[in-house]
């Protein structure tokens, strides 16, 4: 193939040869080939924009005759005088929107099961108010789901070692505090109100990330995180009339129940989990981007550790005499339901969690937060169904800010 490329300053490139006629004299085949030049659009860069011109070639009119001595034919090629510009998608927009889309279904996926671990979780404080226990159960039914796809080969094992674990210690302490502290949490108070507390994870992201990580934000980037917070604040207010012992106080306003809770160890307990979950996410995400494990691998074995480190604890607190009279009780008032809610909320935090940290292996920590705190507008709006809490005014307008911050926190990391 013969071809030529026509730039703004100059004419096609030709070859030519003394044994060809003057171009006038010349008769153009039909097309058979075409020029296409790429180039980008200054005004659109994210798609290119290919010029597309016919090529004609010239014919051999000596070809086949004698030559002189030293000479050879030629055939000049030149293009059309018209061009025609075709816009091809380009090929990082697609990939880009694959991404989103992924993350996504991932972020649905984790906030449907966060609802059904939450629901069945708090049926088993409830009836079983030992949270150091449950906390175990999650933690070992996690692990042997994972063991179990290890060695069926449902899932390919990872290959890590002593530095893999080493490095995985302090992150495994880190899940561990916030798993329990969000556990006590929970066992002692309303749904909402825990979820309240931990709408504030964001915050507390932006601080670890900016001067634990070395991570920057603009401005728009921090003031994006007040109607986030506010608004899932906003939406719980309707379960803030509660006591020390988790009881309601129907003659305490919300503000007076709020300022009542700092005394409270269940606030303390969410406020501790916020903390070390936020370290958790971090230095989790700073452990795979060193390491070839993947995210669903990264928290079976975070998991696993997480449970040798909890269990001796979780014995020596509340122990298993006291967890065989608590059982037996639970039994006894809720019936045979009582083994499934155990086993619902212990395999479904797995799940959730897993999938989390699915979603956390493709975006930042910061990311991770916000759509941590948006799936606590699902989780209040689910409590409220499910435990029958009146609905107030203030509730959808705490989910609208909310929904509003997210949709300037995505303008501002733009």
């Amino acid at each position: 193939m013969i071809c030529s490329l026509k730039s703004s300053s100059s004419s096609a490139f030709a070859a030519t040869a003394d044994l060809l006629p003057p171009k006038s004299r010349m008769t153009p085949t039909l097309c058979f080939a075409t020029l296409r030049c790429n180039s980008f659009s200054p005004k659109s860069p994210s798609s290119s924009v290919s010029s597309i011109r016919p090529l004609y070639l010239t014919p051999l009119e000596s070809f086949g005759s004698a030559k002189p001595r030293g000479m050879s034919p030629k055939a000049k090629a030149y293009e059309a005088d018209r061009s025609e510009s075709v816009a091809f998608p380009d090929h990082e927009a697609r990939v880009a929107a694959a991404q989103k889309l992924k993350i996504g279904i991932y972020f649905a996926t984790w906030w449907a099961l966060n609802v059904v671990f939450n629901i069945y979780n708090k049926k088993v404080l409830n009836a079983f108010p030992y949270p150091w226990l449950t906390s175990t159960l999650s933690l070992a039914a996690g692990s042997l789901i994972m063991l179990v796809s290890w060695a069926a080969r449902v899932t390919a094992a990872p290959k890590t070692d002593l530095e893999f674990w080493k490095a995985l210690a302090p992150v495994a302490v880190a899940h561990t505090i916030g798993h329990v502290a969000a556990t006590v949490s929970m066992s002692k108070v309303a749904v909402s109100f825990t979820h309240i507390i931990k709408s504030g994870e964001p915050a507390f992201s932006v601080l670890v990330s900016r001067f634990v990580l070395g991570e920057r934000f603009p401005v728009p980037v921090y003031l994006s995180l007040v109607p986030i917070i506010g608004g899932c604040a906003l939406a719980a207010l309707t379960e803030l009339n509660f006591d020390m012992t988790g009881s309601y106080l129907p003659t305490c306003g919300n503000f007076g129940a709020f300022i009542h809770s700092f005394d409270d160890p269940s606030f303390m307990g969410a406020m501790i989990s916020n903390l070390a979950f936020v370290f958790r996410n971090s230095f989790s995400k700073r452990g795979m981007k060193v390491t070839s494990v993947s995210g669903m691998n990264y928290y079976a074995c975070l998991s696993v550790l997480s449970l040798l480190i909890l269990l001796p604890f979780a014995i020596g607190v509340e122990g298993p005499q006291v967890w065989a009279a608590g059982w037996r009780e639970a039994i006894s008032q809720i019936g045979p339901h009582f083994v499934w809610w155990v086993a619902a909320q212990s395999v479904f935090y797995h799940l959730y969690n897993q999938v989390s940290y699915m979603s956390l292996d493709e975006i930042s920590p910061l990311t991770f937060s916000i759509g941590n705190t948006m799936k606590r507008i699902s989780v209040i709006v689910s409590s409220v169904i499910v435990f029958h809490t009146p609905v107030r005014p203030s509730n959808a307008l705490g989910a609208a800010i909310a929904i509003l911050g997210t949709f300037l926190y995505s303008q501002a990391k733009q």
